[in-house]
């Protein structure tokens, strides 16, 4: 394999892993927000203005995610 060929591929695994480490971020963020949203559901629902913000952010995240999903599909 060629000194190119071998820069190459690591370039390419550099790359994925930022988009894993991405889409990763992403995912915990979710979760993070998907607790909160829980648990103001759970105390009332006075919260209503918060409660959009956070379906808001889940909405953003998950299309990132996917957005990132499909760059490692090429």
């Amino acid at each position: 394999m060629s000194e190119r060929s071998k820069d190459e591929l690591i370039e390419a695994q550099k790359q994925v892993i930022g988009v894993l480490f991405e889409v990763i971020k992403r995912l915990q963020a979710n979760n993070d927000l998907d607790e909160e949203y829980f648990q103001m559901i759970l105390e009332d629902s006075k919260n209503h203005a918060r409660l959009r913000e956070i379906m808001n952010e889940r909405t953003e995240n998950a299309k990132i995610v996917g957005r990132l999903l499909e760059q490692l599909e090429i």
